[in-house]
């Protein structure tokens, strides 16, 4: 089982990541993961930097962990042929060690080019001509393509990786993640759902399935909880809102339904490794491959350590 750190880009400023991405390498774990998002959920939140700059920058300060972005949107506010061409020139800067994480997206982040936003069965046909068309840039021929959703016009990337980076597809139920089988390269979701996972595999997914996990590590667990419930209460929001509403302010207005009991079990807090363990292996009992924690708020610092002295030691023991 893989471990990994989410680089949360609407948290944390982009010298910041670099800086977190160091710590994750420095902790010991095996990968991490980075959003890649034009704005934060809410305005607590604070950060939203451009992520392929970020990426740069983790690339001449890390030498051993795998990165990737978790998800990227290669439909709406950047075309595919624009993420082929930046995937393919970090899968040269993180030779081996480089992922790229695609989904459908949300409002939030798609809107502010004023193109409209697809409906769902929409979505995930873009997706699919999105990613076919990056895999066909990325075998370094002259590609023309007119199809339903994009044009490229005698497009062809010249600075390449040795080999393609993989793209790992998010998904959040089960046809979805039959989709995944036939179009991706990997799995990402948030859900210990043995289902999912199974209807992945029974697509044609042979590839790794991954998944987050929300935590927000404090000496005091009902203070991770307060943190939690204050930087992130769109964990706690239900069904399609995510991808729906358009700026921040609205999900600020549908965190006001939040009550602090809404927090719990969606977020793991506190200094007790056995929670942490749980959750882990809660996943790995649903068939996934790998997991990375979310540590919600500033202290990445504090949770990198805790990682590092009792997390890891504890799951490499099992």
């Amino acid at each position: 089982m893989k471990v990994g750190l989410k680089l949360c880009a609407e948290e944390r400023t982009a010298l910041e990541l670099v800086d977190d991405a160091v710590l994750a390498e420095q902790a010991g774990f095996d990968f991490t993961a980075i959003s890649d998002h034009f704005h934060p959920w809410i305005d607590a939140q604070g950060e939203s930097p451009f992520v392929w700059a970020v990426l740069g920058g983790i690339s001449a300060r890390t030498d051993r962990i795998e990165v990737g972005t978790a998800v990227t949107c290669p439909t709406v506010r950047m075309h595919p042929a624009i993420v082929a061409h930046a995937a393919a020139t970090m899968a040269t800067m993180l030779p081996a060690r480089f992922f790229l994480g695609v989904g459908t997206g949300e409002r939030l982040n798609e809107h502010i080019t004023g193109a409209p936003w697809p409906r769902p069965d929409a979505r995930r046909e873009m997706l699919i001509e999105a990613v076919d068309i990056m895999r066909q840039l990325w075998s370094g021929a002259l590609v023309t393509h007119r199809g339903k959703h994009y044009v490229v016009e005698g497009a062809q990337l010249y600075s390449l990786p040795e080999r393609p980076p993989p793209v790992m597809v998010a998904a959040s139920g089960e046809d979805a993640a039959s989709l995944v089988g036939e179009i991706g390269d990997g799995l990402i979701s948030t859900s210990p759902d043995a289902d999912l996972v199974g209807a992945y595999r029974e697509g044609g997914g042979s590839g790794p399935a991954y998944a987050e996990i929300g935590v927000c590590w404090t000496h005091d667990a009902d203070e991770g909880l307060r943190i939690a419930r204050e930087r992130w209460p769109n964990a706690a929001l239900p069904g399609a809102l995510s991808a729906e509403l358009a700026v921040p302010s609205h999900f600020e207005q549908a965190a006001t339904l939040v009550r602090p009991d809404d927090m719990d079990g969606t977020v793991i807090t506190g200094p007790d490794p056995e929670p942490y363990l749980e959750a882990v292996d809660e996943y790995e009992k649903a068939g996934y491959d790998g997991v990375w924690f979310h540590q919600i708020g500033t202290d990445q610092r504090g949770f990198a350590e805790f990682a590092a002295g009792s997390l890891l030691p504890a799951l490499a023991d099992r």
